[in-house]
């Protein structure tokens, strides 16, 4: 039972801390912030698993990770408010060719991103051809093209 403990206790730890840290996509992922992962996932194997190291502890944690994960994806379904703060909701960073300061600064984005995304999805290449950029919730950077008017 200790093992489900500790691995409830390390799921939930993660899941706050990710969440607070932001929605940067796997793309913008720095070589820094994959030893800072390698680091994370190493401290809480040690912290999962305390002094047993058996594979029947390891098979336990393993099983209360993904059961718990499966679990939270029935609660976010019957309770749509639980996805919001789980997961959050979409960010709009541009708005008829505005950007949100406050928005981008709070989703640790520079202006630079959302063009890049702009430029990629869309062909655009100025903040003023953007209806909006939004930050979705998996980290992508959705671009609706304002409509030519003519």
């Amino acid at each position: 039972m200790d093992a489900v403990l500790r691995g409830l206790a390390i799921y939930f730890t993660l899941l706050v801390i990710i969440r607070l840290s932001g929605r940067r996509t796997l793309a913008q992922i720095t070589p820094f912030d994959l030893v800072i992962v390698l680091v994370i996932s190493e401290t809480t194997q040690q912290a999962m698993l305390g002094d047993d190291f058996s594979i029947t502890n390891a098979v336990i944690l393993i099983l209360t990770l993904f059961t718990t994960d499966i679990g939270l994806s029935y609660v976010k379904r019957w309770w749509p408010r639980a996805a919001h703060i789980i997961d959050g909701v979409p960010t709009v960073l541009v708005t008829d060719g505005v950007y949100d300061e406050r928005a981008l600064k709070g989703a640790r984005l520079q202006k630079e991103d959302v063009m890049q995304a702009a430029r990629s999805q869309e062909g655009i290449e100025s903040v003023t051809e953007i209806k909006f950029a939004i930050l979705e919730v998996s980290g992508n950077i959705s671009i609706i093209k304002k409509q030519k008017s003519g």
